[in-house]
């Protein structure tokens, strides 16, 4: 009732008064309109490619489904070593434990609050201990716009007290054959407040190369399908949409409250994310006194792929829809995105279900955009 990842899964009353909720012993919490969260940043960062040690065969990094598996990959696969520069490192610390006893400051709306915490629950999970560094992993297999601090700033607490070595605050974020690695430091250790991203890196597991040549090819051989009649896709992050449909690879089955509630969509979100997988054919559902989401048999079929053969999958769905393909040549044409007019101007061509005023053309054009350049995204040179 308590463990709210993102600012998104806050209770209404909250989210209308400006509350947030910290555990500060085993049991017992403090409600106040103190700032809990941060902001994840919207930087572009290349992609790096590493190789995976051909001799393990106990992880599948193509079928990559839980967090602490993601974890096991980027160890083994010394991403967690390049990221944190020490060759050294080993798996140390993980799991639940207790916090000890520690004094912080907060941010509240017009004031800084002093709270005491006594033995509250914490979880870690991965410690990764160097020649001079203890790293403390927060991993996550979804997409969000923040997380909750606590997350990094109680184990942060616990471990600078505990070992004489420098302690790190990574956060990792894995979909999509992607692992994003963040580092945050604390510029007083004494305020929850004075996180600070200090670094970033993304890696993927070096596998087939996609080039302008296999687009070119895509877009030369696709054959143009039938607009669905389903609202067309309000959602400019794809990344979202995979990310949405591992969920679903991973449950079988989710309600529209389930991922509204566990992930950090609201319930718009989640209409428009679960629109544009079901636009895809990726996704459907069904309504039996609440409406469940769930991956097609294209959809559950695509994720049995490796991760190069399922990014060209995607890229072929997309560019099967006349618009995105238009827009994708134009981009070629122009060796450049194309401006938001020059995109609703192939929108008003193509015929597209439902999408009649001069603000829904503007706001879908967007997400065009988006789908546009994340295909860019997958070319290597």
């Amino acid at each position: 009732m308590t463990k709210f990842d993102y600012k998104s899964q806050l209770p209404s009353v909250f989210l209308e008064n400006s509350l947030s909720i910290l555990p500060i012993s085993r049991g017992s919490y403090i409600i106040s309109d103190f700032e809990t969260f941060k902001d994840f940043d919207d930087n572009e960062v290349d992609i790096i490619k590493i190789d995976f040690p051909s001799y393990l065969e106990s992880i599948d990094y193509r079928n990559i489904t839980s967090e602490s598996t993601a974890l096991n990959c980027a160890y083994v696969s010394e991403i967690i070593h390049d990221f944190v520069d020490d060759e050294q490192l080993k798996p140390t610390v993980s799991g639940r434990m207790s916090s000890l006893s520690f004094n912080f400051d907060i941010n509240c709306k017009n004031s800084l609050l002093n709270i005491r915490v006594d033995n509250s629950q914490i979880e870690i999970d991965g410690g990764y201990e160097g020649a001079s560094t203890l790293s403390l992993i927060e991993a996550k297999n979804s997409i969000s716009e923040n997380f909750i601090i606590r997350q990094l700033y109680y184990p942060y607490r616990l471990w600078s007290n505990k070992v004489t070595k420098n302690v790190k605050s990574l956060f990792l974020t894995y979909t999509n054959g992607v692992f994003h690695l963040r580092e945050y430091i604390f510029e007083d250790i004494n305020h929850y407040n004075s996180i600070k991203l200090v670094r970033q890196k993304k890696y993927a597991i070096r596998d087939e190369m996609i080039n302008i040549e296999s687009i070119q090819k895509i877009l030369n051989e696709i054959r143009i399908t039938a607009e669905p009649e389903i609202p067309f896709p309000q959602a400019d992050s794809f990344e979202r949409v995979i990310n949405l449909c591992e969920l679903l690879n991973e449950n079988t089955f989710l309600s529209k409250e389930y991922i509204t509630e566990n992930y950090d969509f609201n319930e718009r979100q989640t209409n428009y994310y679960s629109d544009a997988g079901r636009y895809l054919g990726l996704i459907d559902k069904k309504e039996n006194g609440q409406v469940i989401y769930f991956l097609t048999d294209r959809g559950s079929e695509l994720f049995k792929l490796p991760i190069t053969k399922r990014q060209i999958e995607f890229v072929k769905l997309i560019l099967s829809h006349l618009v995105f393909k238009r827009t994708l040549e134009h981009y070629f044409e122009k060796a450049d995105s194309p401006s938001k007019t020059e995109i609703i101007e192939i929108m008003k061509e193509s015929n597209l279900y439902r999408v009649k005023s001069d603000t829904t053309f503007y706001r879908r054009a967007s997400t065009i955009s988006r789908w546009t350049n994340w295909i860019m995204e997958l070319i290597e040179e």
